[in-house]
């Protein structure tokens, strides 16, 4: 087996284990270890495949720079009981809201309100949550939320745009 693509897997493989272990660190921490992680990922092959430090360089500025700056604008931690039932009250509300509209908007025959099946709904934000937003996912098919991730935002997303957290696309309704 080629020493240098064991070397690559053995590096990507420790930045996996590194990266499951983020769950309590704060947003710059955060912003450093998945900058690196993107770095070394993008760097390293760019290297050994003999590309010139030309493009290598530049291009792994940019993978560091796209990964630290979203680790640090969105940050989660495991939600507290109080902050779950704030979540899902909120979406009931909401929901409530929007079933309402779609009834109104149909004697109307308007169009209804899109339907997004995961919404970020505002949570109470606790001692540890370092961001100017406090927010859990809600799925509205299985009426609940989805895990129990607190996503700390370092700024307040415009009510109905989509935001993305992990592997949910959800639709910022605010709370």
């Amino acid at each position: 087996m080629n020493a240098k693509l064991l070397k690559v897997g053995s590096a990507a493989a420790s930045i996996a284990l590194l990266g499951t272990a983020c769950e309590n660190l704060t947003p710059g921490e955060n912003a450093g270890l998945f900058g690196a992680a993107a770095g070394l990922a993008v760097g390293i092959p760019l290297a050994v495949a003999g590309v010139n430090p030309a493009v290598t360089i530049p291009v792994t500025a940019g993978a560091v720079a796209l990964a630290a700056g979203g680790a640090y604008i969105i940050a989660k931690h495991q939600a507290t009981e109080r902050q779950r039932k704030i979540a899902e009250q909120r979406a009931r509300i909401y929901l409530a809201e929007r079933k309402e509209a779609e009834r109104k908007a149909s004697v109307a025959s308007k169009k209804s309100p899109k339907k997004s099946r995961y919404i970020a709904v505002r949570t109470k934000k606790e001692d540890f949550n370092n961001g100017k937003e406090a927010v859990m996912v809600y799925d509205t098919q299985t009426n609940g939320l989805v895990g129990n991730q607190v996503w700390d935002l370092k700024s307040s997303p415009k009510v109905g745009s989509v935001q993305k957290f992990d592997t949910y696309s959800a639709e910022f309704v605010g709370g």
